[in-house]
């Protein structure tokens, strides 16, 4: 049986959120290098957190994904027209999609007050934290946009609310295929 590839241990972070981004963009950089890896996907909402990783993770392809527009205000776009222009003027690629884990299933609990499959699988997924869930869901919606193949690795950035605090090594997969994504490895995430 061949002996697995050797890795960095986990870096677990004592409490979730935005002070733990820089840490966790360094991580990443690193393992990627380590890996080969090219893509790295990041979570971003008003676009902060992209811009950080496009500074800090110069050389890789950076490929940002977005709330929906009228996420949480109707034909309201979170991520700033400032941010977006300094993601663009740095070769960022952008990708605004419905969640793929919790579009429609989210409209059906509003409406109808039942959980569907996708919402289900969205809080299976925060049993390992809120990070992990978005990590898995923006590569998922990267694949679906074409950004992200299914045959390279990636990793995923994410976190609690603002900035981010997990990392993971990804072997995508598109939504409609989402039980062949793998998560190979967790390089950070906070330990609540």
């Amino acid at each position: 049986m061949p002996m697995a590839e050797t890795s960095a241990a986990t870096i677990y972070f004592e409490q979730p959120g935005p002070d733990n981004t820089d840490q966790v963009l360094e991580l990443a950089r690193r393992r990627a290098a380590e890996l080969g890896i090219r893509r790295i996907v990041v979570a971003t909402t008003r676009g902060e957190t992209a811009v950080r990783a496009a500074a800090a993770l110069a050389g890789f392809e950076i490929i940002a994904v977005t709330h929906t527009s009228g996420f949480r205000e109707p034909n309201e776009q979170e991520l700033t027209a400032e941010n977006r222009a300094r993601l663009e003027q740095a070769g960022v690629r952008i990708v605004t999609a419905a969640h793929a884990l919790g579009g429609a299933g989210r409209a059906v609990r509003r409406k109808l007050g039942t959980v569907q499959a996708d919402e289900i699988i969205a809080h299976t997924l925060r049993l390992f934290g809120e990070g992990t869930k978005v990590a898995v869901e923006i590569t998922l919606m990267a694949t679906d946009a074409g950004l992200v193949r299914t045959d390279e690795e990636v990793i995923a950035i994410a976190g609690t609310g603002r900035g981010a605090d997990t990392a993971l090594v990804l072997r995508p997969a598109n939504t409609h295929n989402l039980f062949d994504l793998r998560v190979l490895e967790v390089l950070c995430k906070p330990r609540l």
